[in-house]
């Protein structure tokens, strides 16, 4: 599959979105979320295709949504720190690139600790490991 600058840029903005205050380690995980997404074997996917499409995926990452207060930094409505994004670039090259390891043991799916009860799609998924404030699963029915 051929990586566009557009699904470059799409997946940093989802990572400065999603896991910005997870250092480095974090966003690398979430971008293999994603990454496991994209790369899900079928030839069309449920999740979308390419990472534009898998984070575009409506109701799939928050960040995205219109009414979250990222989405306007996300959408370029507000600009996001030079420094920042940098370092949602940098996790995204990693990803894409295949450059660090999947940390996640092929986590399709996470969600926030600061969530104030998990999401339903929990009950029967196989977690497969947590890092900072996120709690990564696969397998999730």
């Amino acid at each position: 599959m051929t990586v566009t600058e557009k699904d470059r840029d799409v997946l940093a903005r989802t990572l400065w979105g999603e896991a910005r205050g997870e250092g480095l380690a974090g966003m690398v995980a979430v971008a293999w979320t994603i990454r496991n997404r994209v790369y899900d074997g079928k030839d069309t996917s449920w999740w979308g295709e390419g990472y534009a499409g898998v984070c575009g995926k409506p109701s799939q990452f928050s960040c995205w949504n219109k009414n979250d207060p990222n989405n306007p930094y996300l959408t370029g409505a507000k600009k996001i720190p030079a420094a920042e994004f940098a370092r949602c670039q940098l996790a995204a090259q990693q990803v894409i690139e295949g450059i660090t390891p999947d940390p996640t043991d092929g986590a399709t799916h996470y969600y926030s600790t600061s969530m104030t009860k998990p999401p339903r799609w929990v009950a029967g998924a196989k977690q497969t490991s947590r890092l900072g404030l996120h709690i990564f699963f696969k397998d999730v029915p």
